[in-house]
Formats: C-alpha cells, sequence, structure tokens
C-alpha cells in the first residue's frame, strides 16, 4: 500500500520576519515573568518548631508562642539567567496568634513591670529598656480594645476622639480643673486646656506670639517636653509649625496616646539618662510648661541637651513655676520650696550657655540661643566646659548625656549662623538645606533627583490610596526616611509624617530632614518604636526590610508594624523582589488584602511594591 502523502505546510500570516521576532520576544517575556514568579512562592516543607517560654518573667507568660527564626531569602544572582530553588531553604509561613487581652494597649520598651529593675536617678527607670531575650520578645498580634472604632477624620480629631479606643479616665479625672480633657458620653473632648492655660491655650499662645515670631515662618519645628494631651502642639499647626510632643508612660497615664490618636505628632520620650533621639540644630523653638524637669539639677545638664537640639537663634520658652514665683508657685521639680532662688539658678544656668532672655509676660519667660560660639568662646573657665571635639553633636541613639555645651559650627563673623542660614517655612521644604554639603557622598543634585524621584512615587502612590487627599490617612510614618522626599511630597496632603532615620543606615540624614522643616527620630528597627499600639494610618517601609536581614529576624519588624498600625490602615512595602515574596507569604495568612505592583522601573526592575490593607 503506498504511504500517504506529507500534508501540506499550515498556512501561515507571519510571513513578516520582524513581526515572527516580535511575537517570540513577547511570549519569552511572559513565561519567565510567571516562571520566575511561581518558583519563588513553592511551598516549603513544614520545619519542627520551637516554642519559647520564661516562667520567671510574668510578661513573658502571655507570649510563649510558637516562632521559628527565620533564615535570610534565596538570593538570586539575576532574573535574566536560569536559576534553581531549592524549597528547604526557607521556613513555611506561620500564622501569627493573638495576643491576651492585657496587651492591648501594650508598649515593649515602656513596660512599667521592667522599669521597675532600673534606678529612678535622672529617670533611668523611664527611658527605653526593651525585651531583649528570645523568651521576651513579643511574638504575637497585638489586640484592639473592646469597641475600637476608627478615629475620627481630621480635623474633627483635634477635638474629639472615641473613649473606646483609649479608655483611661485618669486624666480626665485628676485634670479636671484644668480642661485637659473630658468624657462626655462615649467622647473624649479636648477643650485646649492645661496647667498653665489659664485662658486656654489658644489665649497662651496670644501671649507668646507677642514674644516670638509665631507667623513670620522663621519658626517650623517645636519639641514640647511633658506635652500633656499636645494642646500646644495643637494649637500651633494654626501657624503651619509642627511640634514633637513627648513624654513619659507616667502616672499620667496615656498622655502621649492621647495625642496620637488626636491626630498630633508625639512619642513616649524622657528628659532622663540618654539624649533625645534627634540630631543637634534640630528645633527652631523648645517648650515646656510645667513639665516637672529639673532644669537646674545635675549641673544643669537638661539645658544643655535642650541647647544641642536647638537650633542656632532658637527659642527656649518656659512657663509655670519658677517663672511666676510671686504667685506662690511651687518649684518646677517639687524639690525646693524657693522658686525664687530656683528662678536665680535656673538664669545663671542659661547665662553659662550664652542664652539672652527676652522679656517675659505674665508666667512666661523666653531665652534665645546665640548664633553662633564667637563671644562664648571668650569666656573663662568658670562657664560649663565644651564637649569634646571629638563628640559627636548628632549622636542620639542611647548616648548618655554629658554636662558640657555642644560645639556650634565654627564661623567667621558675629553675625553668621552656625552651620548656615535655613529659608523660611514653606521654601525651606523644597531649598537644598546646608547639611548636605557636609554628608561624603551626597551633593545637592542627589538632594534635587532625590525630590524628583519621590514626587513621582507619592503620585503612583496616590493613585493606589484613594483616600488619600480626603482625610483617609492622618498619622504616617515612614521607616527609612532617607532626604525626607517622601514625607516631602506628601506636604499638600492632610498629613503629618514621623520620619525615621536607623541609626545603622548608611547616612545620618536625619539633620537635613530637620533641615526641611520636617520632623523625626533615630530608631533601630530590631527593637520596638516608642510608641502606643494604633499609632499610625499609613506606614512606609522603603528598603527596611533589606537594610535589617542580615541583623535580626525580619518578622520581628513585621510584627512590630502591625502593632503600630491602626485597624484599617496600610502598608506600603518597597524592597528586593525577593524579600516581598518572603513578606507576602506571611501576610497571606492574616488574610489581609494584598496588592502587587511595580515600582518605575517596570515588570523586569529588581524591586517591588507591596500594598497592604490591614
Amino acid at each position: 500500500m503506498p504511504k500517504p502523502s506529507p500534508s501540506p505546510p499550515p498556512k501561515t500570516h507571519l510571513k513578516n520576519p520582524l513581526t515572527t521576532l516580535f511575537l517570540i520576544t513577547i511570549l519569552c517575556s511572559t513565561f519567565y515573568t510567571l516562571s520566575s514568579y511561581r518558583s519563588t512562592i513553592t511551598p516549603p516543607p513544614k520545619p519542627t518548631t520551637k516554642t519559647h517560654f520564661n516562667s520567671s518573667n510574668p510578661i513573658t507568660n502571655f507570649t510563649s508562642l510558637t516562632h521559628q527564626t527565620t533564615p535570610p531569602p534565596p538570593i538570586f544572582k539575576t532574573h535574566h539567567k536560569n536559576h534553581t530553588f531549592n524549597p528547604l531553604q526557607q521556613y513555611p509561613p506561620k500564622k501569627f496568634q493573638s495576643c491576651p487581652s492585657n496587651f492591648t494597649h501594650y508598649c515593649p520598651c515602656q513596660d512599667p513591670l521592667r522599669e521597675r529593675f532600673f534606678k529612678i536617678t535622672k529617670m533611668l527607670h523611664r527611658e527605653r529598656h526593651c525585651p531583649t531575650g528570645e523568651s521576651e520578645i513579643l511574638r504575637c498580634l497585638v489586640p484592639v480594645p473592646v469597641g475600637y472604632k476608627k478615629p475620627f477624620v481630621w480635623p474633627k480629631s483635634r477635638s474629639e476622639a472615641w473613649f473606646s479606643n483609649v479608655p483611661f479616665k485618669l486624666l480626665t479625672e485628676s485634670k479636671k480643673q484644668q480642661n485637659w480633657v473630658r468624657l462626655v458620653g462615649d467622647r473624649l473632648v479636648f477643650p485646649g486646656g492645661g496647667t498653665s492655660f489659664q485662658k486656654g491655650v489658644k489665649g497662651y499662645v496670644d501671649v507668646l506670639k507677642k514674644m516670638v515670631p509665631l507667623e513670620s515662618g522663621v519658626i517650623r519645628t517645636v519639641v514640647d517636653t511633658g506635652c500633656g494631651v499636645a494642646s500646644f502642639g495643637d494649637a500651633l499647626m494654626d501657624y503651619n509649625i509642627i511640634t514633637m510632643s513627648i513624654a513619659p508612660r507616667d502616672i499620667h497615664e496615656a498622655q502621649v496616646q492621647f495625642a496620637l490618636e488626636r491626630g498630633l505628632p508625639a512619642m513616649l520620650g524622657v528628659l532622663g539618662t540618654y539624649r533625645l533621639p534627634y540630631p543637634s540644630r534640630s528645633f527652631d523653638m523648645a517648650h515646656c510648661s510645667r513639665c516637672l524637669v529639673p532644669w537646674t539639677e545635675y549641673d544643669g545638664l537638661y539645658l544643655m541637651e535642650i541647647d544641642r537640639i536647638l537650633r542656632p537663634g532658637g527659642y527656649w520658652v518656659l512657663s509655670g513655676p519658677p517663672i511666676n514665683w510671686r504667685n506662690k508657685y511651687t518649684a518646677s521639680d517639687g524639690t525646693t520650696k524657693d522658686p525664687k532662688k530656683e528662678l536665680a539658678r535656673l538664669e545663671d544656668h542659661a547665662r553659662r550657655l550664652c542664652w539672652r532672655k527676652l522679656k517675659g509676660k505674665g508666667p512666661i519667660a523666653v531665652w534665645q540661643k546665640p548664633n553662633n560660639h564667637i563671644e562664648c568662646n571668650k569666656r573663662n573657665s568658670k562657664f560649663p566646659k565644651f564637649c569634646d571635639k571629638n563628640d559627636d553633636p548628632d549622636d542620639g541613639w542611647y548616648k548618655t548625656m554629658d554636662a558640657c555645651i555642644t560645639r556650634l559650627p565654627q564661623v567667621d563673623h558675629m553675625q553668621d549662623v552656625s552651620g548656615g542660614v535655613l529659608e523660611n517655612w514653606p521654601k525651606r521644604l523644597n531649598t537644598v538645606p546646608p547639611r548636605i554639603g557636609l554628608i561624603p557622598g551626597l551633593t545637592s543634585q542627589d538632594f534635587v533627583d532625590d525630590n524628583l524621584m519621590w514626587q513621582k512615587r507619592v503620585s503612583t502612590y496616590a493613585g493606589v490610596l484613594k483616600s488619600l487627599s480626603s482625610g483617609g490617612y492622618r498619622n504616617v510614618m515612614d521607616m527609612n526616611a532617607g532626604l525626607g522626599g517622601f514625607a516631602a511630597s506628601l506636604s499638600k496632603y492632610p498629613v503629618w509624617v514621623m520620619n525615621v532615620v536607623p541609626h545603622d543606615a548608611e547616612y545620618n540624614t536625619l539633620g537635613v530632614i530637620y533641615e526641611r522643616g520636617l520632623i523625626g527620630t533615630y530608631m533601630n528597627w530590631c527593637e520596638p518604636f516608642s510608641t502606643y499600639p494604633r499609632s499610625y494610618d499609613l506606614i512606609h517601609a522603603d528598603n527596611v526590610f533589606s537594610l535589617y536581614m542580615n541583623k535580626c529576624d525580619i518578622v520581628d519588624i513585621f510584627i512590630e508594624m502591625y502593632r503600630i498600625i491602626r485597624p484599617k490602615g496600610t502598608i506600603i512595602i518597597a524592597d528586593h523582589v525577593d524579600i516581598i515574596v518572603k513578606i507576602k507569604s506571611h501576610t497571606d495568612q492574616m488574610s489581609w488584602h494584598a496588592r502587587l505592583l511595580d515600582t518605575e522601573a517596570g515588570p523586569f526592575g529588581p524591586r517591588k511594591l507591596l500594598f497592604l490593607d490591614i
């Protein structure tokens, strides 16, 4: 039987070789992307778990949860070559457990049980004391309070908050006559009162603005020590002034938590043993209203710390005792019965710092720091010593305070401003800060390029975060702030940003951020942040996990992010695709809504964006 003749070749319309090449390129790219992504998320086998338990510590008994230390993710040399993936290199995602209900307001580094083991001298017990052992680290998800509700949208949150979100009555009762906060039905109301605000905070600021130029744009950044519920910082917002309100976790329970619930910048902090976590020359003004800081003790140590963080020409405002001593106030530190004598000591310390006292009004007194130290350097040895020339004035992370004057950058003439002149706000925001020239490896062009890059990125973010412009987000944190470009690009929205610069980052840029008129703090993300749970509506983590990959367990960082994010909040993670996939394997266990997007580099770029709606 004869063999059948072969079938004729199928007809094709791809006679044009360029068309054929184009289609082949698209198919190869598509299969590459799919295979790369699928190979990365291959589910690994389940390892043996390890349980941590510490029966001697009542704190950790509640957190003795199954936890497996997460190893580094697989490192791919390139996405343009064949590679093999070993699933044994990665542990499986672990579904996180909820903490017991008594952890609802837990602050790991300001735990009242842990602080009992530290001396009260120089408020050491109120400083940061973070969990260190494996059995102490929080590895569960902090629960929300019963009846928790989404905070009021800004600006309504300035004056009202849900009591169920911050269910503490102490301030409503102990400060009832001073109008810090009132409980009205199911709401907390903030009428703008305070111990020194006899006519309310608005009247207090009206007096103050006659003494310092609040309306000129010269003053932009302020630190308020012993802030109460941050009513002073709230009032200054009417003048485009942003205030870092700080207070310890003490008998005035949850005052910082009240401030954050209102949508005001605040963090737990104390003038005690260590420097405040800010660089030198950060703030245009420092404020204390009956903040109970012993200013004249320890050779004026705390005044010297204020001097360190005050910008040349900056103002220090003190109200209450011992300023108006004729009104029979007790002394501010509660230890002396002679406020007149304390005031004399205070003024003597201020003179030794070369501060100039401005005219006071009623219970308010204002001093101004000199623009430079030319005149101060001429003084004799009876004045406080200057800090060693090798001392880093910007070192603000667990750096013990020393009773010495922080040196200002040298200038040639009396009229010169040490460190350079800053523009008034808002021009200051996008003007190249003087400190850029002092950071090796960074130039003015880097600053300009960074600004343009973040304007494009934030525009992309805004397309995803639909409620950004309508007040859906208020408290924002940038976990790795760089030059502050992310915060600067958000300035047109009704938000404020806590710019965090890791203390071990390649560049110490926090001083640059402050010179832009923004605020922030140093941080080590292997430890918890100094704030209460549910502090932030939006958390931005750009290259954070890459930075800490080989320093600590990145799962612990993720758990901390969960602690400080508000319910219905959003987390944006921008990092290498391998790290993003690793994180997503954990977040998928939480049933959160995740969106994986490309960066400006496109689908073949090594970095990806992960949006997590909590």
